[in-house]
């Protein structure tokens, strides 16, 4: 099952405290960025972030699940709707995120 736009709308519009959160489009799922770094994306209309030390401590109670097939586990970000602690969220795991990798 695809992901909805309207809920990536939704996600985006609770992280808009934030300076440069950008998506991509892949596979009828969302890959979301925050300032160049993948944090998570929507998969079947979940938030799904990277299972980084300060992703878990804030949400110690996290169900782990599969974006897709052959994926990593992620955590489940079921507080979509409080715009503070998704930008504490994203704030607390930018430096446990790997940087990009450059493009040849």
């Amino acid at each position: 099952m695809a992901s909805r736009k309207e809920y990536l709308d939704f996600v985006l519009e609770q992280l808009s405290g934030l300076e440069e959160i950008t998506y991509r489009a892949m596979m009828g799922e969302y890959i979301i960025y925050y300032r160049g770094r993948i944090i998570g994306g929507i998969y079947d209309d979940r938030l799904l972030v990277k299972p980084v030390k300060s992703a878990v401590s804030m949400m110690p109670d996290a169900v782990y699940e599969l974006p897709y097939d052959g994926a990593k586990e992620m955590l489940l970000v079921d507080n979509v709707d409080s715009k503070e602690f998704l930008t504490r969220l994203a704030d607390a795991m930018y430096p446990e995120l790997p940087a990009p990798k450059k493009k040849k």
